[in-house]
């Protein structure tokens, strides 16, 4: 309960708060209780609103039609880290989808997938191995 003392044309008043509800505080003024109502504008809220766009739905005619969906060509590092495993090996047929490394990455395990099915002709990187981002790991034939 807040308490304020003002004087206005000499006299002087006591009011105290009793409760606030919405645009309405309750108060007493040097002893009797009274409802107030105040005008005043609504205030925008300053806490931004997070707007997240939907995702765009794929459709046919966003897949090449020229590039097959067992695409051959290279499997790359996201993001420069260390790799701290490789879980497939040469001769090893892989499918789109499918785990093929463990890269560390800030402190974080990230896998890493394939993105092409096919045979795996060659394996560029090794554990403990330090890549950039870009860097070819597996070679997909």
């Amino acid at each position: 309960m807040k308490k304020y003392k003002f004087t206005i044309s000499g006299t002087d008043y006591e009011a105290k708060i009793l409760k606030v509800e919405g645009d309405v505080i309750s108060l007493e003024l040097n002893g009797e209780t009274y409802d107030v109502t105040i005008d005043r504008e609504k205030q925008q809220t300053k806490t931004p609103k997070l707007f997240v766009p939907a995702a765009p739905v794929s459709t046919a005619t966003d897949i090449p039609k020229t590039a097959p969906a067992t695409a051959l060509g290279d499997i790359k590092s996201p993001l420069p880290g260390t790799i701290t495993g490789i879980l497939c090996a040469v001769g090893d047929t892989i499918s789109i989808g499918q785990k093929v490394i463990t890269l560390e990455a800030m402190k974080m395990e990230n896998s890493i997938q394939s993105d092409k099915a096919g045979v795996v002709k060659e394996i560029k990187t090794n554990k403990g191995a330090a890549v950039m981002e870009g860097d070819v790991l597996i070679v997909i034939g």
